[in-house]
């Protein structure tokens, strides 16, 4: 059961990519990788409501099964709109940064030292979501297709961003089989290789 609810919770967080800000959502993912799901099913719900993001059917499913086991607040829950489907991603994604010449990119040397022989990794890739607003700051989102230890591997990659000075991390972390969301989707088609894993190449409805 633990271990149904980890994944659900998982997939749930990754649909949230681009919707939930990511200082929130990369501490969701940090709870959910520490097996901190207590926590996770007090603050999730709560956050979903005071930034009034609506859920499709699947989503609220998937709050509701992987939360409510650890304490979740079902008047909450009940609280949240579901919707037929979401809008979808308005964000945009390259492979370049200005502020990162290339050839420089040290991140990225890291995480294929570190990524290269993980167990259960297929590939990681590296792209930059650009700002939406004049003045915003575009963020390096890394993307992990991975077969086992899905959220222990986010967290993992999450420290691993925030020791090199990232201190909100994207980090997707992308399970064999699944259809990628729409945010996914475009990351994925204006992403760079970094590595190939133990595992090698992809599996997934895309």
């Amino acid at each position: 059961m633990h271990e149904v609810a980890e994944l659900d919770c998982h997939e749930l967080l990754l649909r949230l990519a681009g919707r939930l800000p990511d200082a929130q959502l990369w501490r969701f993912r940090d709870w959910l990788a520490s097996g901190a799901q207590v926590v996770l099913a007090r603050s999730l719900p709560a956050s979903l409501l005071q930034h009034r993001i609506a859920l499709t059917e699947r989503e609220h499913r998937l709050l509701s099964d992987s939360l409510t086991p650890y304490g979740a607040d079902r008047a909450a829950l009940a609280a949240i709109m579901v919707v037929d489907e979401v809008g979808r991603s308005g964000h945009k994604f390259s492979l370049d940064h200005p502020e990162t010449p290339s050839g420089s990119d040290a991140v990225a040397v890291v995480l294929a030292a570190a990524l290269r022989s993980r167990a259960g990794v297929r590939e990681v890739r590296c792209t930059w979501r650009r700002g939406q607003r004049p003045g915003e700051v575009g963020k390096r989102v890394v993307l992990v297709t991975a077969s086992a230890d899905l959220a222990g591997l986010a967290g993992e990659v999450q420290r691993v961003l925030r020791a090199l000075g990232e201190h909100e991390p994207c980090v997707e972390v992308l399970p064999s089989g699944m259809e990628l969301p729409d945010y996914h989707h475009a990351a994925w088609e204006a992403a760079e290789l970094v590595c190939v894993g133990v595992e090698g190449g992809v599996a997934w409805t895309a």
